[in-house]
């Protein structure tokens, strides 16, 4: 009998097109060699085109989900995607609180891919005041960038600024995801800082517009890597490895966006 590899949780909702979301996180997790678990936050109707319907459980059936596994089995990482609603936020936030010493990736998803929005106007208060404090890890997008803290990023000046605005929230490292910077730069750049070291991370840009869960994979991945015992610098550039790999594989599926390969390694 083999020894269980490192476990990693995701506490966020499902894609029905199976591109993004917990299905994402899970295809990630087992590409990078963990056993991924899950609590379901919301269920959506979704495919290439968009997000047609968004259901959210009860946090009742939420914290239900996390203590049957934490309590049980265990967990060396946690990492969080959509939760939709300010009293689901709280929830997941507490459940975090509550398990100590373990790392913690927050992924503040607000909209999906196709612009449909994936969290509450009035939830971004709750992820501000709650979640970013117990992350280890933030990663946002510029987008979400925007919606947490105003702040427009246009440049790789902007971004530095954008981390020290996260950071003020409490997380103790902050990924700005530069993927939506202006501009046909050859090289996608993401920066990665605890308000005192810095790491610039550059990957070159795929033309290829099937990138469905690539936010989703990058956290999942990074979650995988602190799971592992990896110091946060590490697993990120191992992270953003897989991920730019994953993009550069990435395939039609339906009429729209198609999703990342998240199997790209063993296809190749």
């Amino acid at each position: 009998m083999s020894p269980a590899p490192p476990l990693v949780l995701t506490v966020a909702g499902s894609d029905s097109g199976g591109g993004a979301g917990i299905q994402a996180d899970l295809k990630t997790m087992l590409a990078l060699g963990v056993h991924g678990m899950s609590v379901l936050t919301a269920v959506t109707a979704q495919n290439s085109r968009g997000v047609h319907g968004v259901w959210e459980l009860p946090e009742d059936a939420v914290r239900a989900q996390y203590r049957a596994v934490v309590d049980d089995i265990g967990v060396h990482a946690v990492k969080t995607g959509m939760l939709a609603t300010a009293p689901l936020v709280e929830t997941v936030a507490a459940l975090l609180a509550g398990t100590p010493g373990v790392p913690v990736v927050v992924d503040p998803v607000g909209v999906s891919k196709h612009g449909d929005p994936l969290l509450a106007a009035s939830a971004l208060e709750s992820v501000r005041a709650t979640l970013l404090p117990v992350a280890t890890v933030a990663t946002p997008n510029l987008d979400e960038v925007t919606q947490l803290t105003g702040i427009v990023v246009e440049d790789e000046a902007g971004m530095r600024r954008a981390a020290d605005a996260i950071l003020a929230y409490g997380p103790r490292w902050a990924l700005i995801k530069g993927g939506h910077l202006p501009g046909d730069a050859a090289e996608v750049v993401d920066l990665l800082t605890d308000g005192t070291e810095e790491h610039w991370l550059y990957a070159p840009r795929h033309d290829n517009r099937h990138t469905h869960g690539t936010g989703c994979t990058l956290a999942s991945a990074v979650a995988s890597g602190l799971a592992k015992g990896l110091p946060v610098p590490k697993a990120v550039r191992e992270a953003k490895a897989y991920v730019t790999g994953a993009l550069a594989a990435g395939f039609a599926l339906g009429e729209g966006i198609g999703p990342v390969d998240h199997g790209w390694e063993h296809r190749r």
